[in-house]
């Protein structure tokens, strides 16, 4: 139980800063209640399912000709549904990997990813079944060819892992289970992929024609400590069980892509693995795991750090907090089970103490929820929009350099060796982060006390108030001088 359900702690500081940002109260309104959320318009859905270690996830990873989802040796390493927009010319596809059927090495959650294909399927266009035929069929294998048969959608017979003349002679064996002639691959060696998307393209026909349009959507990386409700919040902003959510820690080991829609606008939530310290990290899949939650942030617009009300803040979230600071990634803190909290803590109580123990994240908007109860999601959602609209904001050139003008004269960098910083002109040079290059006599001159106030003062008096403003002092060269 956090200290600060019990009154805020003594001895930490609350530093205020000009333009407190907003904590969001939990609202009780109902959860996001998107049409259809997981069917994006125009793209068609191809899942590929099979039992354990017949190589799904490598032959996802060399279709979408990239390391998306986790390979290992370790059966059932895949838990949750991965998903990759697929972009061939002007067609489109979104490629499922799903867990394994019939083999999961936690017992408690062979129900849950049996659950996590069923949905997969009933969503499925096209089915792509992969069976090892290094290894031949088994009757785990039969099986699933059994609960396939009972499925009313096109489905692909994938024959993996042909690599040499006894391989191929192997295939024979695939025509048992009775779904036609199969594609013949190995994903491991990248042999027959080509073939296979065209394939998987040509099956699906001009459904797929229309190219996925993804300029508008708002890429949201939902990061946290393990079991801090990531997977639940995702879960109840589709409206049903999407990923996995266990007591196990470490139940979501990929970065998953969940796309749907709110209020007219299109967002996609990444949930990934839950980051430990880094001497628990015991093996290969969750090295991978937490490596590919970093990577979801670097390609995120929003991060939602989430953080358990009913626990103290600790390290690890004070380095998820300076890893999204180092990105200027817009980040809200997602404070989840509010309504276990709100009884012992008044909102104000809480965001000082958050803000006292999380260095770095003072502008962070707070939002305060219930992921399991669905209460503060619209708001989450709307705020989400806002910060992202905020970092594509541009300010013109005028406008920007009397902000910079009325800085400098209130105050001015310290001198260094007799010599004293002085500012020409700045323009915005990007979007997503804000970033400005400054133009100076020498960057040296300006100490990072005087760059802070700077970048602080340009949100206070640009639409920047709640996101990350990257600066670049930039010597300014001799010519350019009037």
């Amino acid at each position: 139980m956090p200290a600060i359900l019990h009154g805020l702690p003594h001895g930490i500081p609350v530093r205020p800063i000009s333009r407190p940002p907003r904590a969001l109260p939990m609202s009780v309104e109902s959860q996001v209640d998107p049409v259809n959320p997981e069917r994006l318009p125009g793209v068609p859905r191809v899942v590929i399912v099979g039992r354990p270690n017949v190589g799904k996830s490598t032959l996802f990873n060399a279709l979408a000709g990239r390391r998306v989802a986790i390979e290992d040796p370790m059966a059932g390493v895949t838990r949750d549904r991965v998903s990759f927009m697929l972009d061939v010319e002007d067609r489109t596809i979104e490629l499922i990997d799903t867990g394994g059927i019939g083999q999961v090495d936690e017992a408690a959650l062979k129900q849950e990813v049996d659950e996590q294909i069923q949905v997969a399927l009933e969503l499925a266009d096209l089915i792509l079944f992969v069976v090892d035929v290094k290894l031949g069929l088994n009757a785990m294998d039969h099986e699933v060819a059994a609960r396939l048969r009972r499925v009313d959608c096109p489905l692909l017979l994938v024959a993996n892992k042909v690599e040499s003349r006894s391989d191929e002679l192997a295939v024979s064996e695939a025509h048992a289970l009775g779904f036609g002639e199969p594609a013949v691959v190995s994903a491991k060696e990248r042999l027959g992929i080509h073939d296979l998307r065209d394939t998987v393209f040509a099956r699906v026909g001009d459904a797929a024609i229309m190219p996925m349009i993804v300029s508008d959507v708002v890429r949201l990386a939902i990061v946290g400590r393990t079991n801090v409700g990531k997977s639940t919040l995702v879960n109840s902003l589709v409206g049903h069980e999407r990923v996995i959510v266990s007591d196990v820690a470490g139940t979501t080991r990929d970065a998953v892509d969940v796309p749907f829609s709110y209020e007219g606008r299109r967002y996609t939530a990444i949930d990934t693995a839950g980051i430990r310290k880094r001497k628990t990290v015991s093996d290969s899949v969750e090295f991978y795991g937490q490596a590919r939650a970093e990577r979801a942030l670097r390609r995120a617009d929003v991060a939602w750090l989430m953080l358990d009300a009913t626990r103290d803040t600790g390290r690890i979230d004070k380095q998820i907090a300076g890893f999204t600071e180092e990105l200027a990634l817009p980040t809200i803190l997602v404070v989840n089970k509010w309504d276990l909290a709100r009884e012992k803590a008044t909102s104000d109580d809480y965001e000082a103490y958050v803000r006292a123990t999380i260095p770095g994240m003072q502008r962070a908007p707070i939002a305060l929820l219930s992921a399991l109860r669905g209460e503060g999601l619209p708001d989450l959602l709307r705020l989400s929009g806002e910060l992202h609209n905020q970092a594509a904001q541009r300010v013109g050139t005028g406008e920007l350099n009397r902000v910079l003008r009325k800085a400098y004269q209130s105050r001015k960098p310290r001198a260094a060796k007799g010599r004293i910083g002085k500012v020409y002109y700045a323009s915005q040079v990007s979007t997503n982060p804000p970033t400005l290059a400054v133009f100076v006599n020498d960057p040296t001159l300006f100490e990072d006390a005087w760059r802070r106030f700077l970048i602080h003062r340009l949100q206070d008096t640009c639409p920047w108030s709640e996101v990350p403003v990257r600066l670049r002092l930039v010597k300014r060269d001799k010519k350019d001088r009037s």
